[in-house]
């Protein structure tokens, strides 16, 4: 069969600020925007299909994305970023805004913490290791110099967390939605500290405590399978990193009252969470996470988590804003899933996988341009002896 001939035309971009990029329809025309080498290409079924979508709210063109009625080659976070550009506010894309409210509220009061959780995690370690650093951390890098790779950046922000926290040998550490583990052993196995850690899912329970065998340290490293209300004991450091954003704003105060009864005094809590800022409203790309992506989970105002905590008797002592870390930090994840896309198709649907490239891509773009940020709180409790007068420990190697 003979090669269909591709027609070729190029235009001047309708955005300067918009990088170069080609369009790509079903019939073989391929037209090119801009000067210099696209950043992106889109590919549609046809002209009127590809302007009804780049018209439509951002929920509709998600979904279109993820069930293959659009296409994009090259760059997934330009070409969100060029959407984003040529979008208008319409009463549909209103109307998700309010319905992504509601589902929000429905969903933290009325739904199942542990079957959220097993719904976003309950892809294989497998698919998560092609995209994530090699100890299995799915949360904010820590870019110290600019050309830190994934990896060490990774191992920054685990170093950060225990320097933030002062953890010393023997101090019994807590680690609430502690993931796969790497920061219950990396404090156990730097640090010396007797570190337990709770999950609610099954995949990262096996993998680690499988990781603590091998590194010999389960006498030292305890991981279970719990839900953070149903927590006892007394605890002398306690890190919650990227769990909060699943509790909601309704369950916070129990949250931080929890904590605060179980942590020792003179004991630090080390909040490390997404936050929506002040001014900034739910989207219909809120719905699109609630529904695909994170369901039941809630991202609360900076302001509303300090007062929540303070409310409990904890006691703000140092909070940093790590934002532009976490745009590097989801392109890098980004990049990778990409690379290793026939892998992943390995693993999950075809659907899953571009779903998780575009909530990743998204949320590098909105964490650069400051629609989304993240915070790490330090708290203690109120009353407590300061052992440090300033913040030039958390900097010490």
């Amino acid at each position: 069969m003979a090669q269909q001939a591709v027609e070729m035309v190029r235009y001047p971009s309708a955005e300067p600020t918009t990088q170069s990029y080609a369009i790509k329809y079903k019939a073989g025309s391929l037209s090119l925007h801009g000067y210099g080498q696209p950043a992106f290409t889109l590919c549609a079924k046809d002209e009127d299909h590809l302007h009804s979508l780049l018209k439509s709210d951002a929920y509709t063109l998600a979904t279109a994305f993820v069930e293959k009625q659009l296409d994009v080659e090259g760059d997934l976070i330009e070409a969100i970023r060029f959407y984003h550009s040529q979008q208008q506010p319409s009463w549909k894309g209103r109307f998700l805004s309010l319905l992504a409210g509601a589902a929000k509220v429905i969903g933290t009061a009325s739904g199942s913490t542990e079957k959220h959780i097993q719904f976003h995690y309950s892809q294989s370690n497998d698919f998560y290791k092609l995209f994530l650093d090699p100890r299995m951390v799915y949360s904010c890098a820590y870019f110290q110099k600019p050309d830190l790779t994934l990896e060490e950046a990774q191992l920054a922000k685990l170093n950060h967390i225990c320097r933030k926290l002062d953890l010393q040998e023997g101090d019994r550490f807590l680690d609430i939605g502690c993931g796969w583990g790497a920061l219950v052993l990396h404090a156990v196995l730097r640090y010396g500290v007797e570190g337990t850690g709770c999950t609610l899912s099954d995949a990262q329970l096996r993998l680690a405590v499988g990781s603590a065998m091998e590194e010999a340290a389960t006498s030292k490293a305890y991981f279970a399978k719990k839900d953070y209300r149903s927590l006892s004991g007394e605890y002398d450091k306690i890190a919650s990193v990227g769990m909060f954003e699943h509790v909601g704003h309704k369950n916070a105060p129990a949250y931080f009252r929890t904590i605060a009864n179980i942590l020792a005094p003179g004991g630090l809590l080390l909040n490390h969470a997404i936050a929506r800022p002040e001014q900034v409203e739910d989207s219909p790309e809120t719905l699109f996470l609630q529904r695909r992506v994170f369901p039941g989970g809630e991202l609360i105002r900076l302001s509303d988590v300090i007062r929540f905590a303070e409310a409990e008797g904890l006691e703000p002592l140092d909070v940093e804003n790590l934002r532009p870390h976490y745009a590097r930090t989801c392109k890098a994840w980004v990049n990778s899933l990409r690379r290793n896309a026939s892998q992943a198709l390995q693993y999950v649907s075809e659907k899953t996988y571009r779903t998780w490239m575009l909530y990743l891509a998204a949320s590098s773009l909105s964490f650069e341009q400051g629609d989304t940020t993240i915070y790490q709180v330090l708290f203690a409790k109120r009353g407590a002896t300061r052992l440090h007068m300033t913040r030039e420990y958390m900097y010490l190697a």
